[in-house]
């Protein structure tokens, strides 16, 4: 076993990811598992697939990070995005170390694939603020002052005249609603436009699942600040969770 590996697990509200990371370069180690998430995204039925992720990708005991949907606070999950509410003041970091075993550190998603980036992706080592934004079925955010997180900042629920910013410009609306992508890249504009007034960010990152189409929309975009596309896209969550592991 080596001591520059660990496991990130990657909890979604359709599907729980996992896998081996290298710790000096961010790269998965052989391939990632997939597997459905329980119908309801219970914290016991999601703590069970969990370990039977956990059994089929890591036999050598390695330390495991885990990602959640959810706003993390010393262990405790305080909310619940696309999974049950029963997590919401939840000891999930309790939950899972339990269940599996073994020592485990719990983070928020947007911010574990804020860490993948930040740490060995597109905005390594930045000066200043920069902010990793996920474009996903929701929009998660990840904010970090001189490569310093700070944690949970949730800025997929500020309002774009008037409706949450998530509803109107994350990845999922584009299928939705059908959007050319010109049209998308105004909404993703229009938010930026508002971050860039709240935090004046050095550079922007953008993740998830949307940002494999980094190219179609990229030149629409009509911000100020310097715009990157992430290096991990759907693995970010894997990595950035493995990453604390080690920490």
């Amino acid at each position: 076993m080596s001591a520059r590996q660990a496991i990130g697990i990657d909890i979604g509200g359709t599907g729980i990811k996992g896998g081996v990371v290298d710790l000096d370069s961010g790269e998965l180690v052989g391939d990632r598992l997939v597997v459905p998430t329980p119908e309801g995204g219970r914290p016991q039925d999601v703590a069970r697939v969990t370990q039977e992720v956990l059994e089929n990708v890591d036999s050598a005991g390695r330390a495991v990070g885990v990602c959640v949907p959810a706003v993390v606070r010393q262990g405790r999950t305080l909310s619940a995005a696309n999974i049950s509410a029963e997590w919401i003041g939840l000891d999930a970091e309790g939950l899972f170390q339990h269940t599996l075993g073994r020592p485990v550190r719990l983070i928020n998603d947007a911010d574990a694939a804020g860490l993948a980036e930040v740490r060995f992706g597109r905005g390594t080592a930045p000066p200043g603020v920069t902010l990793v934004i996920t474009l996903g079925t929701g929009i998660g955010s990840a904010l970090f002052i001189d490569g310093a997180l700070v944690p949970n900042t949730e800025l997929g629920h500020l309002k774009i005249d008037g409706e949450i910013a998530e509803r109107r410009a994350a990845f999922s609306s584009l299928r939705r609603e059908q959007l050319e992508w010109r049209e998308w890249a105004g909404r993703i504009s229009r938010y930026i436009r508002d971050i860039e007034r709240l935090f004046s960010p050095d550079l922007i990152v953008i993740g998830g699942g949307g940002s494999a189409h980094f190219d179609h929309f990229a030149h629409h975009l009509e911000v100020s600040t310097l715009i990157r596309c992430a290096r991990f896209h759907n693995n970010a969550g894997i990595v950035g969770a493995a990453t604390l592991a080690r920490s």
